[in-house]
């Protein structure tokens, strides 16, 4: 009996017998693929990333997002809606409405399974709580991880950075400003969700990026990265914990600090690090309100989930494991960064269908 090639060689194969496509330097894609896929700690390899032309047939994907509550999912949507009709696919949008919401995601998972999808986009709510879900849909589709870090197991490819990098990003920001001899500083460390599948990667990031500074994280907050719940965090650490020098956390963290901080006087004596990048973060580093945030480039993320969809669904998919390389962003370099890749336009209101034209 001859002996069958692995889907990896056939489909170098395929691509090294095919004629070359040629694509402008504008239309790559500029990512990292990770060297080992699914192994955030493996090294990253740059990588000129040539996306798909246009799908072949108008695939119908099902889409999974932990929330549209803050900038950063509305980011992603507006690059996977844009990706979407590039390529001529349809999808469904879902949302669990926050981190807490682990079963009904997981309802959500299974109602995709039987809705005749193609394929699965799933941005998760729990690093493994969905795990089982994904198995069973794995049998049927390709299942595609998109933003944040989920057990590996049914998954066809994943669209991501290594959250851990993210909150070192964050960590270095203070450690720069205050090496281990220098004075002691001291941070109110607000994580996000405890549970969700990004933030014990952010949280151990930043603590090991801090060991060799004089920082000392003094008060720590675990909530949703709703903006409310945020507030109500904030305000109780300003009133509970004196002499803090910096406010660590999510984007919706950040956003309400600016604004407390400003109530409360105290602009001038106490800093804010983000975590990642949202419309208002933005701003309050431009506006020299915020400190700085890593920007993993949200909108590309979300137009390699779909092209990586596309591919799983087309036998054209090789690499199975990238996204954007981090960058922080600080006043210095805001202008030169900007918003594409990372921020969805002003004007955008989040997309939860789109039709194939």
């Amino acid at each position: 009996m001859p002996r069958l090639a692995s889907p990896l060689c056939v489909a170098l194969c395929i691509l090294a017998t095919a004629p070359p496509r040629i694509v402008a330097a504008e239309d790559l894609w500029p990512l990292q693929a990770r060297s080992i896929p699914f192994d955030d700690d493996s090294p990253a390899v740059p990588l000129a990333y040539a996306p798909l032309d246009h799908a072949s047939r108008p695939w119908r994907l099902c889409i999974l997002y932990p929330h549209l509550k803050d900038a950063y999912w509305l980011s992603v949507n507006y690059g996977m809606v844009e990706e979407a009709r590039r390529l001529g696919i349809s999808f469904t949008l879902y949302e669990a409405g926050g981190y807490p919401n682990l079963d009904r995601q997981i309802e959500q998972a299974r109602q995709c399974g039987e809705s005749g999808a193609d394929a699965m986009i799933l941005g998760t709510v729990s690093f493994d709580g969905l795990t089982p879900t994904v198995e069973e849909a794995a049998r049927h589709m390709p299942v595609i991880a998109a933003v944040n870090d989920i057990d590996d197991r049914g998954i066809t490819a994943k669209a991501s950075v290594p959250w851990r990098e993210m909150g070192a990003a964050a960590g270095r920001v203070i450690a720069e400003r205050h090496p281990k001899d220098s004075a002691p500083v001291r941070i109110a460390w607000f994580p996000g969700p405890e549970g969700a599948g990004w933030v014990s990667f952010v949280e151990q990031g930043f603590r090991e990026a801090l060991a060799d500074s004089s920082a000392q994280i003094v008060a720590t907050r675990y909530g949703d990265t709703g903006l409310e719940e945020q507030v109500l965090l904030i305000e109780e650490v300003l009133d509970r914990t004196p002499e803090i020098d910096y406010l660590v956390g999510s984007g919706p963290m950040a956003e309400a600090a600016v604004s407390i901080l400003r109530a409360r006087g105290q602009s001038d004596q106490i800093a804010i690090v983000s975590t990642y990048m949202s419309h208002a973060v933005y701003r309050g580093i431009r506006r020299s309100r915020i400190l700085a945030a890593p920007t993993d480039f949200p909108v590309l993320q979300g137009r390699l989930a779909v092209e990586m969809a596309v591919r799983a669904l087309e036998g054209s998919l090789v690499t199975v494991h990238a996204g954007p390389a981090i960058v922080i962003v600080t006043q210095d370099n805001a202008p030169e960064v900007g918003p594409a890749e990372s921020l969805a336009p002003a004007s955008f209101v989040p997309v939860f269908q789109v039709q194939a034209e």
